[in-house]
């Protein structure tokens, strides 16, 4: 895991982490994300990512993922507390 999350670190420009199922050899849950201004482009590089995960490895295989994308809210007076 440590080397893919490296290439997609370094050819997506993405943020990577394993976030569950640590203590499981066999099995390996990641979180991507993207951060960018414009949803559009947030999902073409994570449908990137996604191909790129499906592709790199012949003896792994995806059983799931989940796509969200955020938005931040807009305008000059927003205030964090």
């Amino acid at each position: 895991m440590k080397s893919i999350s490296a290439r997609l670190r370094s050819r997506f420009n993405v943020s990577v982490a394993e976030i569950d199922d640590n203590e499981v050899w066999q099995i390996a849950t990641l979180g991507v994300s993207c951060v960018s201004n414009s949803g559009r482009h947030a999902n073409q590089i994570l449908s990137k990512v996604m191909d790129f995960i499906e592709g790199a490895r012949g003896d792994a295989q995806v059983l799931d993922y989940k796509l969200e994308i955020l938005q931040a809210l807009k305008g000059s007076d927003t205030r964090w507390s």
